[in-house]
């Protein structure tokens, strides 16, 4: 028994130097030497407008922002929803960029040339391939094209309602409620610039060639050019979408978002007063954002950034990653202050999957989470043999006592 105990000791004090080793802190790359002497934040610029937020794209994360959770009339943002429900259609096979869409009487009637609102121009009771019809209505802002695409997609407009707050909830927004996919003034048609952000963002992340359509000039519609209303896509060669909105009731309201190296920030403006302040107020939102943030990616996909111990496995670490590329957003010249933390079991059993989550890797600055990304099993463990097994069951049994 003396002989056993002594042997035991001596293979779990290994074990429990690769368990040291393998639960130490990942360390992000070094920043460059020019980061070292962090500048104070200025506040933001002064913003007109009922509520607004600055946003970043890697994270989520508000870095400025007011009355962003104040429930208001979202406008033509609306159709940003829209984009989504479409785009997450055509993913799920249950519409094709080919299809054929009507352009109802309805559609015609409700949100057509012979309204006050802004229309696409296509010509009522004939039909144009669905991506052309959806152009219409992200460049054109056309009533008319999203009433045309809801029925096609849903049947009616009441029934793509329902839709489109069912995604909404999927994406994590709160505190909104669509009653149409146009944006025309309706009783209970809210959302925020909180959730506007968040939408812009799920919109960028998960379609990207749906959001491509955002950054288009000006589309043509029979006789008809109409150019997209973002006037800071001219204003700016970094942005590339989003969306803008006017009704008398929500005021002039802008989604913007630009890319400058790695580095994606979303801006949502509402309730400002004119086209020309909305479009100078979110550049100027923008700037600031880029002038005193930073993004950098810490951790890339497939890249090991720590390693565990794993019992009973034909292996006896696993490698572990992120599945994502984990970036973050600081304000600039606080790099150094980044501190990175790794929660991980303590005991891991084998078999482990590939992909499979092991544990959380965080980053903190100035005691908040700043970026947080599940860690995951960058090579599979298979299970080991019986007397392998064996062995381990009785050094885990002993390592517990």
């Amino acid at each position: 028994m003396t002989a056993l105990r002594g042997f035991a000791v001596a293979a779990l004090a290994t074990f429990a130097v690769g368990l040291a080793v393998a639960q130490q802190t990942p360390s992000p790359a070094k920043p460059p030497a020019a980061l070292s002497s962090a500048l104070p934040v200025p506040p933001p610029p002064a913003i007109t407008g009922k509520a607004w937020i600055l946003v970043d794209a890697a994270s989520g994360n508000v870095l400025a922002g007011e009355n962003y959770d104040t429930q208001l009339e979202p406008a033509s943002i609306t159709k940003v929803m829209t984009s989504y429900v479409i785009a997450a259609e055509l993913a799920g096979g249950k519409i094709k960029e080919t299809d054929q869409v009507m352009m109802s009487e309805n559609a015609w009637r409700q949100g057509g040339a012979g309204t006050d609102g802004s229309y696409s121009g296509f010509e009522v009771n004939k039909t144009a391939p669905l991506e052309q019809m959806e152009k219409g209505m992200v460049v054109q802002s056309g009533n008319d094209a999203a009433i045309a695409l809801a029925e096609h997609v849903a049947g009616s407009t009441d029934a793509f309602a329902q839709l489109m707050n069912m995604y909404a909830q999927r994406i994590g927004m709160k505190n909104s409620h669509f009653v149409n996919p146009h944006g025309l003034p309706a009783e209970g048609h809210v959302s925020t610039a909180r959730d506007l952000a968040m939408l812009g963002r799920a919109l960028i992340h998960d379609f990207p060639t749906a959001y491509s359509y955002n950054k288009i000039k000006e589309f043509t519609v029979g006789p008809i050019t109409q150019p997209n209303r973002n006037l800071l896509l001219w204003r700016d060669s970094t942005v590339d979408g989003i969306k803008t909105g006017h009704t008398a009731a929500a005021g002039y309201c802008l989604m913007a978002s630009a890319k400058r190296g790695d580095q994606r920030l979303i801006s949502v403006v509402m309730g400002s007063t004119s086209e020309a302040q909305r479009a100078s107020d979110s550049l100027a939102l923008l700037n600031w954002g880029f002038r005193f943030y930073e993004t950098h990616k810490l951790y890339d996909v497939g890249k090991q950034i720590a390693q565990q111990k794993v019992w009973k496995g034909q292996e006896n670490e696993v490698q572990l990653g992120v599945a994502e590329p984990m970036l973050v957003t600081i304000p600039r010249g606080k790099y150094d202050q980044l501190k990175p933390m790794m929660d991980v079991p303590k005991s891991l059993v084998a078999p482990i999957k590939k992909g499979q989550a092991i544990g959380t890797v965080k980053v903190m600055l100035d005691g908040k989470v700043v970026a947080q990304r599940p860690l995951v099993a960058i090579n599979a463990i298979e299970q080991a043999g019986f007397f392998k097994r064996l062995w381990h069951e009785l050094l885990m049994w002993w390592y517990a006592d």
